[in-house]
């Protein structure tokens, strides 16, 4: 009998927590106890009346190591639910970046027209550089930075990723 290695996934990890001091620490500090790594992290209080948030991990590990964290992180308190999205999962995952380019002359038009092409927004703008808010998947705002780097990219500010389940499946 052979034994396929499995090949690590990108995996969105969402958590619902108790909204209280120290729930973001305690998981933070399992993936770190752990050795795991996150690539990405998103936390925002997502219903007051239950005094609950949302974390949202973009981490990368195989299928097997993906469910020993998702057991782990069910077993620490006060985690409600958990939810590890694959590509392999209907899911959406979106992220927003503000990118600042300082550009002028050709340069400046480019940054525009490219901008105009990804949809982002400029949300600030002098004579000597702008600002662009662009919402999308993270190779989508990948792509975008990639192409401002020979313009003038100064400086990006990115979310992470938020993430939810596609039809009727909930957290």
């Amino acid at each position: 009998m052979t034994t396929q290695q499995e090949s690590p996934v990108s995996a969105v990890i969402s958590i619902q927590v108790e909204n209280e001091s120290g729930a973001l620490a305690r998981v933070i500090g399992l993936f770190s106890g752990r050795g795991y790594n996150i690539e990405s992290l998103t936390v925002a209080a997502v219903d007051e009346t239950r005094r609950q948030s949302r974390i949202n991990i973009v981490t990368t590990a195989t299928p097997r190591v993906l469910e020993q964290i998702r057991a782990q992180v069910e077993r620490l308190v006060p985690v409600y639910r958990v939810s590890v999205m694959t590509a392999a999962d209907p899911h959406v995952a979106r992220e927003m970046a503000l990118v600042k380019v300082i550009a002028s002359g050709e340069r400046r038009a480019d940054a525009l027209r490219i901008a105009q092409a990804f949809r982002a927004h400029p949300v600030d703008a002098s004579a000597t550089s702008f600002v662009f808010e662009l919402t999308g998947a993270t190779d989508k705002l990948d792509a975008f930075i990639d192409l401002m780097r020979p313009l003038g990219l100064a400086e990006v500010s990115r979310t992470g990723v938020a993430a939810i389940a596609r039809g009727a499946a909930i957290l």
